[in-house]
């Protein structure tokens, strides 16, 4: 369930953003969106893994700032599988990047905030804030 919540969340993020921003070629679909979110969940999965550990090394030298570069990459081989979706270069897709990570980090941690358990006489009740 967890899962699905993020990629719907990725979905929303991914769509908004990829109306709004300049470099992308034309408007996407919600479905469009979906597509791009599974297939952002799949390669951060497998490809990324991959690619921090082979330039370790350079992320360390940089002080994790290949990061950006390695989650820019990801977008450009996103658009590769993906109709429909097309960005200009390599600077608008570090832009939606950076502002899809950023967006879904803020969303993520209002979502999933944990549960703050306060006791009143002996009872617990659970509170969201």
């Amino acid at each position: 369930m967890k899962f699905l919540l993020k990629i719907l969340i990725t979905t929303v993020n991914a769509f908004v953003l990829a109306n709004i921003l300049p470099g992308i070629e034309q408007p996407i679909s919600i479905i469009t969106a979906l597509e791009l979110a599974i297939i952002l969940a799949v390669l951060n999965a497998t490809v990324k893994p991959l690619l921090v550990v082979l330039t370790f090394p350079v992320t360390i030298l940089t002080l994790g700032m290949f990061l950006f570069i390695i989650n820019t990459c990801i977008i450009l081989i996103a658009e590769y599988f993906i109709d429909g979706f097309q960005i200009e270069g390599f600077w608008y897709a570090a832009l939606f990047s950076i502002l899809l990570s950023f967006f879904n980090s803020f969303v993520h941690k209002r979502v999933f905030a944990p549960k703050k358990v306060v006791k009143h006489n002996n009872q617990r009740s659970y509170h969201i804030d």
